[in-house]
């Protein structure tokens, strides 16, 4: 018997066609918009809202070491747009800076883990390194390096492979910041050649010649650091905080690393926004203040002699 058709089931029109899932590049040019739309604070290892947005969408998709056209092609799935869509709305939200949801940071072309125990990598002094701190040293003469305060240990990791020769000590008066550099050191094999100390400075350590001491100190002051953006505040304060105007750290560093310096040896240390309290509060002092590539700056450069001199 023939089945009689009921007209509501009767189309007139042609069925419609599922939408195709957005492509790698559609959600990077959506969590862009988010992002942008948020009014974010960057400066945490990107400085806009695009490359917090492919730090995130890359992140979940495993594509941080190297995205091709193809990639950006490619349609992901339902469970990796969900990811990539909590990570989004926990930056705009929690306002966390994007490598502390990636737990992946660069330095010196390297890629480092870090997470909120330790402070966000972000120091021009990278430059240095990669130029193994040329002209002021002879890279085939160092043998001993110090880096104080570490935190990740990014700037002694770093070293180690600029200077394949050299032993490395590298301090921090944080217990979990030690724990991220050990996570680093080990990424990169480098156990036997980096140490790495619990200290308040020199403290922990021995009077012995070093041919390079490097440090990124905390030089935020009391006023400053009341200013911050949010995001800020998901870095370790001490990591931040100098005193009221933010030189207690530089203070320091300048009155006793002259007994852990070699004859030859070299200070090296950034302080940021806090160089104008330093140039006015050390006036007389011969720094080599230092220009970079890829800008930033806030970095001084003083000698073991002048620093024995004037200390």
């Amino acid at each position: 018997m023939e089945r009689l058709v009921n007209m509501s089931e009767v189309s007139h029109s042609r069925p419609r066609s599922r939408p195709a899932s957005p492509t790698v590049a559609e959600l990077w040019r959506h969590a862009t918009r988010r992002l942008a739309a948020a009014k974010l604070h960057y400066g945490h290892g990107t400085d806009n809202a695009r490359d917090d947005a492919a730090a995130l969408v890359f992140h979940v998709l495993g594509l941080e070491e190297g995205v091709t056209e193809k990639d950006l092609a490619r349609r992901p799935s339902a469970r990796e747009r969900l990811a990539i869509e909590a990570l989004v709305t926990r930056r705009i939200k929690e306002r966390i800076p994007a490598v502390y949801l990636t737990h992946r940071i660069w330095f010196c072309g390297l890629p480092m883990y870090v997470d909120e125990r330790a402070l966000i990598p972000r120091s021009p002094i990278a430059e240095l390194i990669e130029t193994r701190f040329e002209p002021w040293v002879d890279p085939e003469k160092v043998r001993r390096i110090l880096d104080v305060g570490t935190g990740s240990g990014c700037i002694a990791i770093g070293c180690a492979l600029a200077f394949p020769k050299a032993k490395v000590d590298a301090v921090d008066i944080s217990p979990d910041a030690i724990e991220v550099a050990r996570i680093n050191r080990k990424a990169y094999g480098l156990e036997r050649r980096l140490r790495l100390v619990e200290s308040d400075y020199f403290s922990a350590l021995k009077e012995q010649p070093y041919d390079i001491i490097v440090s990124n100190p905390p030089y935020v002051g009391t006023s400053e650091f009341k200013g911050l953006p949010a995001e800020y505040a998901h870095e370790p304060e001490g990591a931040l905080r100098s005193g009221r105007d933010g030189m207690d750290a530089v203070k320091v560093l300048l009155r006793e690393a002259q007994k852990f310096l070699s004859p030859t040896g070299l200070l090296v240390v950034e302080v940021g926004n806090t160089e104008t309290t330093v140039r006015r509060q050390f006036r007389d002092w011969p720094f080599l203040w230092l220009e970079f590539a890829r800008g930033g700056g806030g970095v001084f450069l003083i000698t073991a002699a002048d620093l024995r001199r004037m200390a």
